[in-house]
């Protein structure tokens, strides 16, 4: 790595010779050139003198301060700026040590890694590093680079020291009416975000890649061999439609969990057919009656396949019916009669018994 600014980190009175070098590289991400449509041919752009129209080389391009609402144009060399009376021209000043979560991630701009810049300076850079990780703090301070002074934030990371350039407090705009009002969440909501946020997981950075650049070669691939370009996967970006925001959270539980409920976005629409349960009666009584026809149309289909019959088992039927009659009444006579007798004889033999049993009292004759 080339690097991109060389100066010094002023530690109370410890000075530490430093190298900065980028610790992010953009030149992965997708880019595209412009182009004329009509012929394919790339457009160049020409730095183009305003005053005679003359195109002007690199060499020959310098830098100039245009105050505002001023149409002057003051012009200003690296060696104007290299004799302001800065002290962080060529030195990042700490300020304080402050806990992490003091700085709000919308002051986070661009990132470096510092190096120590000789062999004097692997001590006091280790000895900052060691610091900063086990009191846990990060170091706030000031630095010029490239042209303006900028914030900056020193943390330890993987054994090396990081620089985070920082926007000053007045570049952070204000968040007034991007924020909803008078909206009310209920608390079985907020358990089912939370329970969601827990399903989810940690996130493996070895998994993460950028699935637009990858469609764009395969996109180009496919141009350059003349080849239709494969379509689109719209399967896991079709939303189901739900509910309410409550079934919404539940359906996406169910999937981060592995239990189904499809993987796709689900669009949530306000809740308008929940009611009371005295509400929901009417609906369940209309379906019982709907119900209901259905079930006597069965009996009646069984109950006419049952009596067809033919004519000659209804005449034969109808022969035996007199006759089982008599049987039975033969049969119920008998035993009624044989019933009576043993009532008689019981009842005859009791009196005779309870009789012989006082002698005080005479037998009837």
């Amino acid at each position: 790595m080339r690097s991109i600014w060389n100066g010094s980190i002023s530690f109370g009175l410890v000075t530490i010779p430093v190298k900065t070098y980028s610790a992010t590289d953009r030149t992965s991400s997708v880019s595209f050139v412009r182009i004329h449509e009509k012929d394919g041919a790339p457009v160049q752009y020409r730095k183009v003198c305003e005053l005679d129209g003359e195109e002007v080389p690199n060499e020959e391009i310098g830098k100039g301060y245009q105050p505002p609402g001023d149409e002057t144009v003051v012009p200003i060399t690296d060696d104007d700026l290299s004799r302001l009376p800065l002290p962080t021209a060529k030195t990042l000043a700490i300020l304080s040590f402050v806990d992490p979560g003091e700085i709000d991630p919308l002051q986070l701009d661009k990132s470096y890694y510092l190096a120590p810049n000789g062999a004097a300076a692997a001590k006091p850079y280790a000895l900052l590093r060691e610091a900063l990780e086990h009191h846990r703090k990060v170091a706030i301070g000031k630095v010029a680079m490239r042209g303006r002074e900028n914030l900056a934030m020193l943390r330890a990371y993987e054994g090396a020291l990081v620089m985070h350039a920082l926007l000053w407090p007045d570049q952070i705009r204000s968040a007034d009416g991007v924020a909803p009002e008078d909206v009310k969440v209920r608390e079985t909501e907020l358990t089912l975000a939370e329970t969601l946020m827990d399903s989810l997981g940690e996130l493996d950075p070895a998994e993460l890649h950028d699935d637009y650049r990858q469609a764009v070669e395969e996109l180009v691939a496919a141009k350059l061999e003349g080849t239709a370009p494969a379509a689109p996967d719209t399967s896991g970006t079709a939303g189901a439609q739900v509910i309410d925001l409550t079934a919404a959270l539940e359906k996406s539980v169910r999937a981060a969990r592995g239990g189904g409920g499809g993987t796709g976005s689900a669009s949530v629409t306000p809740l308008r057919a929940r009611g009371t349960a005295a509400e929901k009666a009417p609906a369940k009584k209309k379906a019982t009656a709907r119900k209901a026809p259905a079930k006597t149309a069965g009996k009646s289909a069984a109950k006419s396949g049952t009596t067809q019959r033919t004519a000659r088992e209804r005449t034969a039927a109808k022969k035996s019916a007199p006759a089982k009659r008599s049987a039975k009444q033969t049969a119920s006579t008998g035993r009624t009669s044989t019933a009576k007798a043993a009532t008689s004889g019981t009842a005859a033999e009791s009196t005779t018994k309870s009789t012989a049993k006082k002698p005080g009292r005479k037998a009837p004759a």
